[in-house]
């Protein structure tokens, strides 16, 4: 594990109770010898130059803030340690205001490991022209505006027709994505470690209506028809990026970035992780010994 000299601290722009607790993290950290530099606006540009010259950085608030991190630390593949101060904190690995200092010493004593995740890279192109690229750590979503009616969005996988959607949207997720918008539509729940994309078609409409796992290796492209009526905008991770025109299309793979998490708990983590989400905890029998497996 790298040498942790400078450690960025990124605190929720939009949650000012992030403020005051990314100051006392800094201060702890500061105590502890090391280098910290701490943004609470998140200017993408500035933010990077800092990032590279980081060997760990905070994210705090919930899993927007690691989504949003993740962007900046991947092209560098600086870990995040996610401090939750959200709601559901899925990808965090500390909570506020509970356990985060003993937590933070543990890291600071080298007993973390880190988890590798992957990203999705998207491209949307019109004509010859690509207007935007972007990389995503849960997923990229093509979906009608706010009129409430279908859009159509034929999918090449590999350059081949594969189908042609009717629906609200389609997301195509990465396996952290599975357990987010996917999850809702009703997609399988897929492990983190897992190197594949998923197309979960949302509410569809006398069209294909499973969802498809395909291997990493793949290109999906989305194609919007020439006739489409309905307006049509483009998201990653959550986030607006352009309103599409007929003609338009999206282009996604695998992306050369990984995104990189400070764990503190069992490698093992995710399943109790996740079902403790999705179900009242029902207290478990004394462990089982092992002959009993």
């Amino acid at each position: 594990m790298a040498v942790l000299k400078q450690i960025g601290i990124l605190a929720h722009p939009q949650r000012p109770q992030t403020g005051p607790a990314a100051a006392r993290i800094q201060q702890s950290l500061q105590a502890s010898g090391l280098s910290v530099w701490l943004e609470t606006h998140w200017e993408e540009a500035t933010v990077r130059e800092s990032v590279r010259e980081s060997q760990m950085v905070i994210a705090i608030g919930g899993d927007g803030a690691m989504l949003w991190a993740s962007r900046a630390c991947a092209p560098f593949a600086v870990p995040m340690l996610g401090v939750n101060m959200g709601h559901l904190g899925f990808l965090t690995a500390l909570n506020w205001p509970d356990g985060w200092e003993n937590g933070l010493r543990t890291v600071l004593d080298g007993n973390y490991w880190i988890e590798e995740r992957m990203m999705i890279q998207a491209q949307l192109i019109r004509g010859d022209e690509t207007l935007a690229t972007g990389d995503a750590l849960n997923d990229v979503v093509i979906s009608r505006g706010v009129e409430a009616r279908t859009v159509q969005l034929e999918t090449y996988i590999d350059q081949g027709w594969a189908t042609t959607y009717n629906a609200d949207a389609l997301i195509i997720a990465t396996a952290t994505g599975s357990t987010a918008y996917a999850l809702a539509s009703g997609g399988p729940i897929l492990p983190p470690e897992l190197r594949n994309i998923l197309l979960v078609p949302v509410a569809p409409h006398l069209s294909m209506d499973r969802p498809l796992v395909l291997s990493e290796g793949v290109t999906v492209e989305i194609y919007i028809p020439p006739d489409c009526r309905t307006e049509t905008v483009l998201t990653m991770d959550g986030v607006l990026v352009a309103t599409m025109q007929p003609g338009d299309r999206v282009r996604i793979c695998a992306s050369q970035h990984i995104s990189r998490f400070v764990r503190l708990g069992e490698r093992n983590y995710f399943y109790r992780s996740l079902l403790d989400r999705l179900e009242p905890r029902i207290s478990a029998r004394s462990a089982p010994r092992r002959d009993e497996f």
